[in-house]
Formats: C-alpha cells, structure tokens, sequence
C-alpha cells in the first residue's frame, strides 16, 4: 500500500527535477505553472471536493480540533528554541514556519491515492482551517523577527491582507457554502471539474520538482535539520496525541497522520522573500523535508 500510493508521487517530483536539470522547462514556466495552481486549479479542486459532499457532515470535528492544537503547540515549542539556542532574527522567521507550514499539493495527491474522496474532502476542510490560523503565526513571527522593524498597523494589514487574498482560503470557503445552501453540482459542471482536476496535482507536483535546490542544504544542514525534527517528528507525535485525545479514528484518523507528515510548503521561500528572511534557509528546509517525508509519510500510511 505504501509504495503504491507513494511512488506516483515521488516518481512525479523527481521527474519535475530532471526536466528543470535538463533544460524542458525553466524558471519562466515553472512561476507561470505555480500562479495557475495556486491561482486557478488547485482552488477549483477544492471548492469542487467540498461543494459536492454528498454527505451532512464533512469529517470528525475531532480531526480539526488536533490539527489546531498541534499547530499552536510546534509554534510554541519553535519560539522557545529560536529563545534558547538564539537563532538569529535573519533566520528565525523562516525557521520557525518551516516547522509547521505544509505541502497542500503532495498531501492532496497523497491523500487521493490513498483514502479516496472522503479523505480528499476532510483534507480540504482541514486546509481551509488550519492556513488562516498557520498564516497569522507565519506573517506575525516573520514581521517581529525581519531585519526591518515594522509597525503593528503594518503587521495587521500583512496578516488580514494574506488572509483575505489566499485563493485556497476563500475556495475553502466558498466550498463550505456551496455545500450548506446548495449542495451537488450538475453533471455538465461536475464534469467540468473532473477534467480540469486532472491538470492539478500533476502539474503541481512537476513544479514541485523544478523548483527544488538541494546545494544550500550543505550551508544550513543543521538548522535545517533541526526544523525537519520539528516538521517530521515532533508535529506528528504531538498529532498522534492530540487525535487520541479527541476520538478520532478511521479514515479522519489516517487523514490527520499524512497532513502531520507532510513536508514544509514551497510558499515558505515566497513569504521570507516578501518579509527579508533568510530565503536560503527556506529553500533548504524545503528541499530537505521534501526528501525526508517519504519516510515519514509511509509511517502515517502504516500507522
């Protein structure tokens, strides 16, 4: 089970980075490939698994519950390292999301592969949760740690502006009510859907591939390291906890463990880049957890 759902995904982000190597597609393509998934196909794929819920209820409120937990607690235990072990303020704000922010697009592919629709559909109620709540520590710990001071009326209106512009929120969003006072959609629509789903993840995860640098990983192993502990180890422990804590079970259970396992978002790089963080830090973790989250996804799949 765990190399059939895995392998495809990994076969694809590999497969991204050696067309980046060889010259088939290139840093142009790769930015216009990443605007239409994170603009345009990925929150149709959203809007679409949670706006057709066949069902009255979307997911355990157990699952939701855990990840908000488990989030709060890895910001928490991240601050008091970047305190303890005084990482520097250039790179503790990339540091210290990289520990919590997550690959939407490798766990929604994973996710199909393995769980199906009903996993897809909580996955996705699970993004349109927990990405406000992992935007607001991101935005306020980058804002107090960036080399330049900035305001609090400048750090409020970075937050609420990346609240209310994340096009995976308001998809999120637009889903849950579509679902509540509509529900279902017409074939023709449904179809349409489908097909424009088949473009998603693959695209998504080819550009994955392109846009991973492994050479910096030499420069900042081990900070990088050390977040990828955070990341792969920690978040899913206290996950793991947290969903015993509140009920969870079955396919919301399976659901929780992959999005606790998933490796560090590529939107860490876009963020440290927009707030002067250490952008070499970002791409490091990124490629290292990428890496690393083949093992640590199998152990969800196993668990």
């Amino acid at each position: 089970m765990v190399v059939d759902n895995l392998f495809p995904v990994f076969a694809l982000l590999l497969f991204g980075h050696l067309l980046k190597r060889i010259g088939i597609t290139h840093d142009a393509f790769l930015m216009t490939a990443d605007k239409l998934i994170y603009f345009v196909f990925f929150p149709l794929l959203l809007f679409w698994k949670i706006g057709g819920a066949a069902s009255e209820r979307i997911g355990d409120p157990g699952l939701y519950k855990a990840a908000i937990c488990a989030v709060i607690s890895i910001y928490i235990l991240s601050s008091l390292y970047i305190k303890i072990f005084r990482v520097g303020a250039f790179q503790a704000g990339s540091f210290s999301q990289s520990c919590y922010r997550f690959n939407t697009y490798i766990g929604m592919a994973v996710i199909l592969s393995a769980l199906g629709e009903d996993g897809a559909r909580q996955f996705s109620i699970l993004i349109g949760i927990v990405i406000p709540l992992i935007n607001v520590l991101a935005v306020s710990t980058l804002s107090w740690f960036a080399v330049e001071k900035l305001s609090l009326q400048k750090r409020l209106s970075l937050t609420i502006k990346a609240l209310l512009t994340n096009p995976l929120i308001i998809a999120c969003m637009a889903g849950i009510a579509y679902w509540k006072w509509i529900g279902g959609f017409p074939v023709f629509l449904d179809n349409t859907f489908r097909l424009a789903s088949f473009v998603t993840l693959p695209l998504a995860l080819l550009s994955i591939g392109g846009v991973l640098t492994l050479g910096g990983i030499k420069y900042h192993f081990k900070l990088s390291m050390v977040a990828c502990v955070f990341k792969l180890i920690i978040l899913p422990l206290s996950g793991y906890l947290f969903l015993k804590t509140f009920g969870t079970a079955g396919i919301s259970f399976k659901v929780g463990m992959v999005y606790f396992t998933l490796p560090t978002s590529t939107a860490l790089y876009v963020l440290s880049a927009q707030l002067k963080s250490d952008t070499r830090l970002a791409s490091a973790v990124i490629a290292l957890s990428t890496l690393l989250s083949f093992f640590s996804l199998s152990l969800a799949l196993l668990i």
